[in-house]
Parts: structure tokens; C-alpha cells; sequence
């Protein structure tokens, strides 16, 4: 990952010394500086963390169920949907 000329952001931190040794040691194995292979590792955990809490993976049933319900044309939304529904209208206009 090279480095960017325009990075103003930073992040701090202190770890042991056996565990600074491990990531230096990666680090050269890939040739890369400490600064890239450090970035590069933690923006795919990141990005890992985020997509599993934000991605929902239903079962196969589970999944017919949902789809059947969506497709379902005879439901009304009850009171208390109509009434959210409204509120969210107000709210982002």
C-alpha cells in the first residue's frame, strides 16, 4: 500500500515489544515499511468487522420466508407503520 501524500490523519498507540517485533518482522517480509503493512492490515479487519455487522445472512428458509413476505401484495401497514412512516416523511424533508 503506498503512502499517500496527502495523509493527515494519525492514530496512536503503544504495544509490547515482542508483539512490535512480529508486525516488524511481517512487515519486511512482504517489503513493505511498518507504516504500509500496519494501515494495510487494519483498513481489512476494519472493513471485515464492519461488513459482518452490518450484512444480515439468512438460511435458505429463512431467506424464501423474507422474499415470500415482500412479495406479498395483500398486507396494510398497521397504525403504528403509517404513523413512522409520516413521521420519517416530516423528519427528512
Amino acid at each position: 500500500m503506498p503512502t499517500s501524500t496527502n495523509a493527515n490523519a494519525r492514530l496512536n498507540f503503544r504495544l509490547r515489544a515482542d508483539l512490535k517485533q512480529v508486525i516488524e518482522t511481517a512487515a519486511a517480509q512482504l517489503g513493505q515499511s511498518v507504516s504500509d503493512f500496519a494501515v494495510a492490515t487494519l483498513v481489512r479487519q476494519a472493513r471485515a468487522v464492519v461488513h459482518e455487522q452490518t450484512v444480515t445472512y439468512l438460511s435458505t428458509r429463512d431467506r424464501d420466508i423474507f422474499i415470500a413476505a415482500l412479495d406479498r401484495t395483500d398486507l396494510r401497514p398497521n397504525k403504528k407503520l403509517a404513523a413512522a412512516a409520516k413521521k420519517y416523511k416530516r423528519l427528512v424533508k
